[in-house]
């Protein structure tokens, strides 16, 4: 069993070695444009909103907890 997760673990690796070695080209096109800005916007709102939701949602079960 040792060596059956060292092999997966040293596989994981040498894929993750070699997937950095191409850089990808739609993110240089999207820093040229000027547009990878509106896309870290765009995931900074998600991000903020799931966010947002989950503290309102952790409220009101805090209050039904209180209740009971």
């Amino acid at each position: 069993m040792k060596k059956v997760s060292i092999s997966i673990l040293m596989l994981l690796i040498s894929l993750c070695a070699t997937a950095q070695e191409n850089a990808p080209e739609m993110a240089d096109k999207f820093r040229a444009d000027g547009k990878i800005y509106v896309v870290v916007l765009v995931l900074a709102t998600i991000f903020a909103g799931i966010i947002a939701y989950l503290v309102r949602l952790e409220r009101k079960i805090s209050k039904l907890e209180k209740e009971k």
